[in-house]
């Protein structure tokens, strides 16, 4: 089946020329699927916006701007279940707040690059060194850092209680993208060619990558012997090569499974399991943390997750607590060590 045009998927950027035109030059210039969705879903919300307030998209001013910004930091989260510490009632998530006035600002740039306007209603936040507080120009919501999100050990037991009565399929893809650190989208990708059984390694496709790099990695003897068993499975109902996941419904047997039912079904084993935070990049964010407190260097973890910069990956650092930890071990020795030393000593007079 044909995917769907930019004007089927955002039929409100259909009404608006220069913003259908934009996104159509960011998927063109070979912006990621989900980045090109997720600026269309947030224009569309703008344009909405705007046609509410009876302003058109092109002449709106900073009013505007931040009546929208007011809306989205007051909008009620659409899954509270995942903000379980948020205030009450769950508002929406600092990321996805940041994300939709990306898309705004981009488009707005666009337009003053076009000459349709003469200047953004966006601004853009910067930090001048040495300012004090107060006079260094933020961007418009502050920006919030959170640490990722992975379960203590008996969420991730309960996880692996469900899982166990999973299919081989689902088994597989569990222990891969925990094994080998793999987002949703580099997992479903994986082909048949992409698995060297004798040396347990696997290539992950620049064009399946966030980064556009490409990497080797490995995976485990256990998730070894999942793979023979789902190969033998596999070559039940096709023993073509290419995509290594293949669905097995009734509607698309056969067919690469796609990254969203690869959600659900992982959506599905959380709420089972009574972990509705859990989702699939969670198992990402445990393996990187698992290298963290086994003692990997922060370039070997970087090099293995495919990030671009390190310091993304010191957010897994910091999640495992391995320095502040040996930190912590090294003053309290020193410290114990001083206070014994002063029990030892003989107070003068008493000898």
């Amino acid at each position: 089946m044909p995917s769907k045009s930019i004007e089927e998927r955002f039929p409100a950027l259909a009404v608006c020329p220069p913003a259908l035109a934009w996104l159509r030059m960011r998927a063109d210039f070979g912006l990621a699927p989900r980045t090109v969705d997720a600026y269309g879903r947030g224009l569309a919300e703008y344009l909405a916006f705007c046609n509410a307030q009876s302003v058109s998209v092109v002449d709106a001013g900073r009013d505007h701007v931040a009546r929208f910004v007011r809306e989205l930091t007051d909008r009620p989260s659409r899954r509270p279940e995942l903000l379980p510490f948020a205030p009450s009632p769950p508002r929406l998530a600092n990321a996805t707040i940041q994300q939709r006035l990306t898309a705004v600002r981009l488009f707005y740039d666009y337009l003053v690059e076009e000459g349709l306007r003469v200047t953004s209603p966006v601004g853009r936040g910067r930090y001048t060194p040495g300012a004090c507080l107060g006079t260094a120009r933020h961007g418009l919501v502050p920006r919030y850092v959170h640490l990722p999100w992975i379960p203590n050990e008996d969420g991730w037991a309960a996880i692996l209680a469900i899982a166990a009565a999973e299919p081989i399929r689902n088994r597989t893809m569990l222990a891969f993208a925990y094994d080998a650190g793999l987002r949703r989208e580099e997992l479903c990708a994986l082909r048949t060619d992409d698995i060297d059984p004798a040396r347990r390694m696997l290539r992950v496709r620049a064009e399946a990558t966030k980064s556009r790099r490409e990497r080797i990695v490995p995976y485990s003897a256990p998730a070894g012997e999942l793979l023979r068993a789902y190969l033998a499975h596999r070559a039940e109902f096709s023993s073509a090569r290419g995509p290594l996941f293949l669905s097995e419904s009734r509607r698309n047997p056969a067919e690469p499974i796609t990254p969203w039912t690869w959600s659900k079904v992982v959506r599905r084993i959380a709420l089972a399991a009574g972990e509705p935070r859990f989702g699939t990049h969670t198992l990402r964010h445990l393996c990187l943390t698992d290298l963290a407190r086994a003692g990997w260097e922060v370039h070997a973890i970087a090099t293995f997750a495919g990030h671009r910069s390190t310091a993304t990956t010191l957010r897994y650092i910091h999640l495992s607590g391995r320095d502040l930890a040996a930190k912590l071990a090294a003053g309290m020795a020193q410290l114990h060590e001083r206070r014994i030393a002063l029990l030892a000593a003989t107070p003068m007079g008493m000898a």
